[in-house]
């Protein structure tokens, strides 16, 4: 069996590429409308810097992802994200126009 049948199913590498450093992150099911408590944990995801996220719960595939960046506490959130088909996800925000993206792996 391969590695990562041993590793949470929906296991994810989040690499933060929006050009500020990420103080909370959340990740809910896209049906629901409660975020949760934040996986970060203590400290911050710099700009260019990832993480691994342990998530196992394959019967929710389709997440949301929530960000607050640490240095005006604004809020961005990348929807729909399928974890149980990706490794890693890059995500990407332009601020002056509120525009995100992603590039998953």
């Amino acid at each position: 069996m391969s590695a990562s049948v041993f590793a949470g199913d929906a296991d994810f590498t989040l690499v933060n590429r929006t050009g500020y450093s990420i103080r909370e992150v959340y990740i809910s099911p896209t049906a629901r409308s409660a975020w949760g408590n934040d996986r970060l944990g203590d400290g911050t995801l710099e700009n260019s810097r990832s993480r691994l996220f342990r998530f196992s719960d394959r019967s929710a595939c389709k997440q949301d992802l929530k960000v607050v960046f640490d240095d005006d506490n604004s809020e961005v959130v990348w929807e729909n994200v399928d974890l149980c088909e990706i490794n890693k996800l890059t995500i990407k925000y332009d601020r002056s126009s509120k525009t995100v993206s992603a590039e998953s792996e």
